[in-house]
C-alpha cells in the first residue's frame, strides 16, 4: 500500500468520524432545544436559538396552526415544528386543596381468583375470561354502575349462566360465566371489582368562564395503575387536619376528609385523562381561586431558576419558593420540569412535595407556567411539573 493511499484512508476515516460526531451533536441539539410543537400568543414573536446555524424566528400573525421546517444551514431538512397561535390567555391560579369523587364507567376489575361453593369445593369461574383493568358495564344487558348493583344482579340471576358486557381498552365484548353458589341465595363470580373512587388534590386553574383543570395527572387505580375510565364526578370542599411529612422512600401526604353534603359541592368533573381532571366550577370562582387572574407562560417562557408553588395547603394562599432545575421541552407526558423545593417553611411542614399537592400551580415571572405532578420517592424535596399549555390542551 502506498503512503498516498494510506493517508487517504486515514483522512476518510477522520472525515467519517467527524461526520458521525456532527450528526450526534445535531440530533442532541434538536431533541434538547428545538420543540416538536410551539404554542404562542397572537402578535408575538419567538426566537429559537440554534447553536449550529441561524436562529429560528417564528411570528404569530394570526390565530391558527401551521408548520415551520427547520433546516441545517438553511439547506438540509432536520425536523418540522407544529405551531399553534392562540389569543392571549389568562386564568385564575387555583392552589385550593379539594376533595374529588369520581364515578367510574361501570365497575373496574381488579383481578380474578378462587371462590368456594357451599360444599367447600374450589372454583375459578372467571379464569382467563377477565383481566385487571377491564370494566364490567352490563349484566344480562342491564347497565351496571356500582359494585353493590353488580352483587345484587349476580345473586338475582346466579342460578343460570349470565352474560357480562366487558370494556377492555376501546373494545366492547360479551362473556358467558357460570356463577358459583356460595350460600343460600348467594352467588359469586370470582371477580374482584372496585367502583367509585375519591381522594384529595389541588386545583391548578380556573378559566374566566368557570372551567377548571386540576392534578396535572390522571386518577389511576391504586392496584392496576390504569387510568380510571370515568363517567363524571364532583369537586367538594375538603378539610385538611394534618400533614404526613415526606421522607426518602416514604412519600408523605395531606391528611383530611371530604364532606359530601350538597352545600360543599364546588364543581362537576367531566373528564379524567392523563393530564388531569377537568370540569366546571358550580360555586363561586372565588371559593376555589384566591389570586387575581394571571397570564399563562408557554414552555418557551419557562427558565431554569427560581419559581414558586402557589398553594393553600396551610389554609391560606401562600407562595413557596422552588427551583426549576431542568426543562424537558419535548416530553409528551406530565414530567416536563424537574423541581426542587427550597422554601424553608414548606420543607418544615411537608418535607417537600407530598401527595395531595399534585396540581399546585407553578408561578414564574408573574405567569402561571405549570403545575406540580409527582414527587421523587427517594427525595421528597424534588418532583416533576407539567407545562400549563399541556394541561390547557388536554
Amino acid at each position: 500500500m502506498s503512503y498516498r493511499t494510506f493517508y487517504r484512508r486515514i483522512l476518510l476515516m477522520i472525515f467519517l468520524a467527524g461526520s458521525i460526531s456532527l450528526c450526534f451533536f445535531v440530533r442532541k441539539e434538536i431533541n434538547k432545544n428545538i420543540p416538536d410543537d410551539l404554542m404562542m400568543s397572537i402578535d408575538s414573536k419567538e426566537t429559537i436559538p440554534i447553536s449550529f446555524g441561524k436562529d429560528i424566528v417564528v411570528t404569530g400573525d394570526k390565530v391558527g396552526s401551521y408548520v415551520v421546517d427547520v433546516k441545517l444551514f438553511g439547506l438540509i431538512y432536520l425536523k418540522s415544528i407544529d405551531v399553534k397561535v392562540i389569543d392571549d390567555t389568562e386564568v385564575y391560579p387555583g392552589g385550593s386543596v379539594i376533595g374529588m369523587y369520581l364515578q367510574t364507567e361501570g365497575v373496574m376489575v381488579v383481578g380474578a381468583g378462587e371462590v368456594y361453593d357451599a360444599e367447600g369445593i374450589k372454583h375459578e369461574p372467571a379464569l382467563s375470561l377477565v383481566k385487571a383493568g377491564d370494566y364490567i358495564t352490563a349484566l344480562n344487558d342491564i347497565d351496571v354502575s356500582s359494585k353493590s348493583q353488580l352483587v345484587f344482579l349476580v345473586n338475582k340471576y346466579g342460578k343460570e349462566n349470565i352474560k357480562l358486557t366487558i370494556k377492555r381498552e376501546n373494545e366492547m365484548f360479551d362473556i358467558n360465566i357460570k356463577p358459583v353458589q356460595t350460600g343460600k341465595e348467594e352467588y359469586k363470580l370470582g371477580i374482584w371489582v372496585r367502583d367509585d373512587t375519591q381522594g384529595i388534590g389541588t386545583v391548578t386553574y380556573v378559566t374566566k368562564d368557570g372551567f377548571f383543570g386540576a392534578l396535572g395527572h390522571g386518577v389511576s387505580d391504586a392496584d392496576t395503575g390504569k387510568l380510571l375510565d370515568s363517567r363524571g364526578g364532583r369537586l367538594y370542599k375538603s378539610n385538611i387536619w394534618g400533614i404526613e411529612k415526606g421522607l426518602p422512600g416514604e412519600p408523605g401526604g395531606l391528611c383530611g376528609y371530604i364532606s359530601y353534603e350538597d352545600t360543599n359541592i364546588l364543581g362537576e368533573i367531566h373528564e379524567n385523562c392523563s393530564k388531569g381532571i377537568y370540569g366546571v366550577i358550580t360555586a363561586e370562582i372565588s371559593d376555589v381561586c384566591s389570586a387575581d387572574i394571571m397570564k399563562i407562560g408557554f414552555k418557551q417562557d419557562v427558565k431554569t431558576g427560581t419559581a414558586y408553588i402557589y398553594s393553600c395547603l396551610s389554609g391560606e394562599p401562600e407562595y413557596y419558593e422552588i427551583i426549576i432545575e431542568k426543562i424537558n421541552i419535548n416530553n409528551s407526558d406530565n414530567k416536563n420540569m424537574v423541581l426542587k423545593v427550597t422554601d424553608e417553611e414548606l420543607l418544615e411542614a411537608t418535607g417537600g412535595i407530598v401527595q395531595g399537592m399534585s396540581g399546585s400551580p407553578i408561578i414564574q415571572n408573574g405567569r402561571i407556567v405549570g403545575a406540580v405532578t409527582h414527587v421523587l420517592v427517594n427525595d421528597p424535596t424534588k418532583g416533576y411539573g407539567i407545562f400549563i399549555e399541556n394541561m390547557l390542551e388536554h
